[in-house]
């Protein structure tokens, strides 16, 4: 079965256009999401603990 040339023409595009969406989702993962994930992880952690010795006091000898 041959493909007409406006079928491969359509192929090609919808791959060149899921390559750029791939990249640009990468590039939002990796500059934004990632960064602003690894901050909210490491301050709620350090709230958890801040707010635990609050509450329990500082760990003992």
């Amino acid at each position: 079965m041959a493909l007409n040339n406006e079928q491969s023409t359509d192929e090609s595009h919808g791959l060149e256009t899921s390559r750029r969406d791939e990249l640009y989702t990468f590039l939002f993962l990796a500059i934004f999401l990632a960064p602003i994930l690894a901050v909210l992880i490491v301050g709620g952690y350090g709230f958890l603990v801040w707010m635990f010795q609050l509450i329990l006091g500082p760990p003992g000898a």
